[in-house]
């Protein structure tokens, strides 16, 4: 009887998005390892990776409109019932050729924009740039598209992030076939390396100023 029973396992603590350092897109709240036979799953949310093997949660600092409509689609908050926003972000408009995004705060101060500029010709991707006022513009660029996420932490990125990385990844390979690897990308201000991402989905901050509202908006917009 004793074997059988479930194990009962505290409850995951939203962590304030002004300390998310490592975070993912995912709805996985508990990975499968240790006694968790299955990944147990919850809602649609950026989560940090937290705890050790075995016992690893992801923990929520941010959650996407529990209702999404065309209204809430630039929207993102700070509790799963949508009822308290953290951040959003305005229609895009040209500018030179690029498109801007205007990111808001919750009472909708500008806290800085995002810039998609049109791949040319020779290029198969669009490039990103975001800018925060008082510092210089954040450049994607990139490198080590394919190191993959063994190659991110030889250069530097946590572990935790590795952990969220390759359970998303192994949740995605079940019953089909293995997804291909998704390009690593380092965000530069100038020579200081404040940002890095992996497929668009999992984030590591480098940089203490950056203000992680304008990666979540990044996120929301290339998951939308």
């Amino acid at each position: 009887m004793g074997k059988n029973r479930p194990v009962e396992e505290p409850p995951i603590i939203h962590v304030p998005w002004t300390d998310a350092w490592e975070f993912a897109v995912t709805e996985e709240e508990r990975p499968a390892g240790g006694q968790r036979k299955r990944a147990a799953l919850g809602v649609r949310a950026l989560r940090v990776p937290q705890g050790l093997a075995g016992q690893r949660v992801n923990a929520p600092c941010a959650f996407f409109p529990p209702q999404p409509s065309d209204a809430d689609a630039r929207r993102l908050y700070e509790d799963a019932e949508g009822s308290r926003l953290l951040c959003s972000f305005d229609e895009p408009h040209d500018i030179e050729g690029r498109r801007h995004y205007e990111v808001r705060d919750a009472r909708g101060e500008a806290i800085g924009t995002i810039q998609r500029i049109a791949p040319l010709k020779h290029a198969l991707k669009p490039t990103w740039r975001i800018t925060q006022p008082g510092h210089p513009e954040i450049v994607s660029s990139a490198e080590w598209a394919k190191g993959g996420p063994r190659e991110m932490v030889q250069r530097g990125v946590g572990k935790l992030l590795l952990g969220a990385v390759q359970a998303v990844a192994d949740m995605g390979a079940e019953g089909g076939d293995q997804p291909a690897k998704s390009r690593v990308l380092e965000w530069k201000a100038g020579d200081e390396l404040v940002l890095t991402s992996e497929g668009d989905l999992r984030f590591l901050v480098r940089a203490a100023w950056l203000d992680r509202r304008l990666v979540f908006a990044y996120a929301l917009m290339r998951t939308n």
